[in-house]
């Protein structure tokens, strides 16, 4: 069983960059895609980025496009998520997961582990 771990979240303020990394304690990410999703108060958990194993390929939500990146070293099995100009409304808690097979998707049920999510709060 793979547990994911997040780490990087803080107290930001608009416009600032943040990295969060996501480690694995137990099995490795290797065969398996990855994903970030977030989840703010009273609100549902929502899709933020994924990529894909082997040829890296991305996939972002509309919200983040071209403010976040997302980014996976393999050999230190870790997955990264670069965020620039953060917005008050990026504030959620940021929850790491690996999916159940290599291709990347947006649905949570094709995740099958989760960390316990790091929170990341940006004030305006």
């Amino acid at each position: 069983q793979v547990q994911p771990v997040e780490s990087g979240g803080g107290l930001m303020q608009a416009g600032d960059s943040l990295r969060l990394s996501c480690a694995a304690s137990g099995r490795t990410f290797s065969g398996y895609s990855m994903g970030w999703f977030r989840q703010a108060p009273g609100k549902e958990r929502e899709f933020v980025a994924a990529v894909t194993w082997g040829a890296p390929r991305t996939d972002y939500a509309d919200s983040v496009m071209g403010r976040f990146t997302i980014s996976r070293d393999n050999d230190r099995n870790t997955l990264y998520l670069q965020m620039n100009s953060l917005k008050p409304e990026d504030t959620a808690r940021y929850y790491c997961a690996v999916g159940r097979g290599w291709r990347a998707t947006r649905r949570i049920a094709d995740y099958a582990y989760w960390g316990q999510g790091t929170q990341v709060t940006v004030s305006s």
